[in-house]
């Protein structure tokens, strides 16, 4: 065997193949930069109809450029209950049509063109200063990686053929009867599983039959097995998760197998269906440096990858709410409630950084409804004669449930932002942080407001009747104010100051009015001291509340 042939074969494969890679990645970032608050939006939209769920499922795959981000990205939200396994079926079912887009991709008569469409976009990348401009570049610098990988993996391949024992070993493959199908889908289904990538997989297969090394049928046979392949990330990201993400994974591996093990039954007729759907032409040769190569086979292989998985879903789209019954019958829930955190973040989101800083956002607003709540509660406990036990404890529970979520938001944003993330995306982090640090100690405040009127009570004091009103107008002012905020941060409202500001005044100055009405009192004497030291306390916790709302409100605004 030629040892300088094989080097080179080894060398030039296993680089093309890197920059494919990364050429994948770079233009799955950049196209997730740039579709931005659209594609969070998208998800958002998700619902039990399983034509949306699909449909969805489709887009956000094309998006991102890969079916195992989007499924992992699926079981982390089942895993969270942001999604319900209806919808994750859907979403599952979509990311299968969409991944076929790559194949599409590389049927652009590109090719010659990768390396300097790379140049080009790594100047525009490089010395842009603009986020939007340097993510579009991005974009078309990992498509031009894509395609220079995919030249550079083709000249490999053509190396094959000066090595004829190593020739005769890929003949081994040969799609020529069910057997041999079985034994392609199968040598796909490990390749893909090892690169853990069923577009790295792609590449490596139109490389080889375009330079003739395989045939159409079998590159056909090669990327059925791709399909299960892919599955296996799916499946790893759900281990140790809860009952209802390991269904969605099991899903998507029964899915694929079942969809393989069908269309191999009628795999001759089915190959026939994609040439006499694309003409005969797809097998004809074309004479390139005085050797065959077959440009043609790229689309033939597209079309089988794409008329496959639409099929497939078209078979099953009937019957999801029997998968899901069965699923759930076959997978059986455990007998206590499956949660290991109080949020719904999940780390496997992450690697979508836009997906994961909206559920980051979900749960700072979840923490905003839990203030109001807070709110609420501490005014019916100041106006009780006695103290509704139950309510006080809620209260106190509450206030500790809100720090720990804040210490998994903190937690989950800081992992988020240690990747390379767009500066857009960075700062919503920052923002974020700030934002559940404040609405903690807004918590933490409200707690101490029902520790003031629970010490008086137990040393035999109460607010007067004229303080616990004026505490309560203030409670409900406070609110209104802080209602005001939170819908702010549910519509992201960056014009919530010109609404809010003269709520925080009002505020304010309420709180001032009441302090002098408090040493009015103090200088008559006929209010016992300890009172009257728990009644500034209460209006020092208020001003402090005020203050964090206040802060929270400038965060949504952007001006610090």
């Amino acid at each position: 065997m030629d040892t300088e042939a094989l080097t080179k074969l080894v060398f030039e494969l296993v680089g093309g193949l890197g920059i494919f890679l990364l050429g994948m990645k770079n233009m799955s970032d950049g196209m997730q930069a740039v579709a931005g608050s659209s594609l969070r939006r998208l998800i958002g939209a998700v619902t039990n109809n399983r034509f949306l769920a699909i449909s969805v499922g489709v887009i956000v795959t094309c998006v991102v450029q890969s079916s195992s981000i989007t499924t992992v990205m699926v079981v982390g939200f089942v895993n969270s209950g942001v999604m319900e396994l209806a919808q994750g079926v859907g979403v599952i079912m979509g990311a299968n049509i969409g991944t076929t887009i790559t194949g599409w991709i590389l049927v652009l008569k590109i090719g010659k063109y990768g390396l300097p469409l790379l140049g080009i976009a790594a100047f525009a990348y490089l010395f842009s200063r603009g986020d939007r401009i340097r993510y579009l570049a991005m974009t078309v610098l990992g498509i031009g990686m894509v395609f220079f990988g995919l030249e550079v993996m083709k000249d490999a391949c053509s190396t094959i053929k000066d090595l004829p024992d190593f020739e005769a070993w890929f003949h081994k493959f040969n799609a020529d009867n069910y057997l041999g199908v079985l034994k392609c889908a199968l040598a796909g289904c490990v390749l893909t599983t090892m690169v853990q990538s069923s577009s790295a997989t792609l590449g490596i297969t139109i490389s080889l039959a375009t330079q003739g090394i395989i045939s159409y049928p079998t590159a056909a046979a090669l990327v059925l097995g791709e399909n299960i392949g892919t599955t296996i990330t799916a499946f790893l990201a759900s281990l140790g998760t809860t009952t209802n993400a390991r269904r969605a994974a099991y899903f998507h591996v029964a899915f694929n197998l079942f969809g393989v093990f069908w269309i191999t039954l009628v795999f001759p007729w089915y190959i026939d269906l994609i040439q006499m759907i694309l003409g005969p032409n797809i097998t004809e040769a074309v004479v390139v440096d005085g050797k065959n190569t077959y440009p043609h086979t790229v689309s033939a292989i597209a079309a089988t990858h794409t008329i496959f998985n639409i099929a497939n879903t078209l078979l099953f789209v009937a019957f999801v709410p029997l998968i899901v019954k069965v699923l759930i019958r076959v997978v059986p829930g455990k007998p206590f409630k499956e949660k290991s955190h109080l949020t719904d973040l999940d780390v496997r989101i992450l690697d979508s950084p836009l997906m994961a800083i909206e559920q980051s956002r979900k749960e700072i607003i979840k923490m905003s409804d839990g203030c109001m709540k807070m709110l609420a509660w501490q005014v019916d406990l100041l106006q009780q004669d006695s103290p509704d036990k139950t309510l006080a404890d809620r209260l106190k529970h509450r206030e500790k449930v809100l720090d720990s979520v804040q210490d998994e938001v903190s937690n989950f944003v800081t992992h988020l932002l240690s990747s390379n993330v767009s500066h857009e995306t960075a700062a919503e982090g920052r923002q974020q942080m700030r934002m559940a640090d404040e609405y903690e100690s807004i918590s933490d405040y409200i707690a101490s407001l029902d520790k003031f009127d629970r010490k008086l009570r137990r040393d035999g004091f109460r607010f007067t009747e004229i303080q616990r009103s004026d505490l309560g107008k203030l409670n409900q002012h406070l609110a209104e104010y802080l209602g005001v905020i939170n819908e702010a941060l549910r519509a992201d409202n960056h014009n919530v100051l010109a609404k809010s500001a003269p709520l925080s005044r009002r505020i304010r100055d309420e709180i001032k009015a009441l302090r002098r009405k408090n040493l009015e009192v103090l200088s008559a004497g006929e209010t016992p001291p300890l009172v009257i030291v728990a009644y500034l306390a209460s209006l020092n916790a208020f001003t402090r509340i005020r203050d964090h709302i206040q802060n929270v409100a400038e965060t949504i605004a952007d001006k610090r």
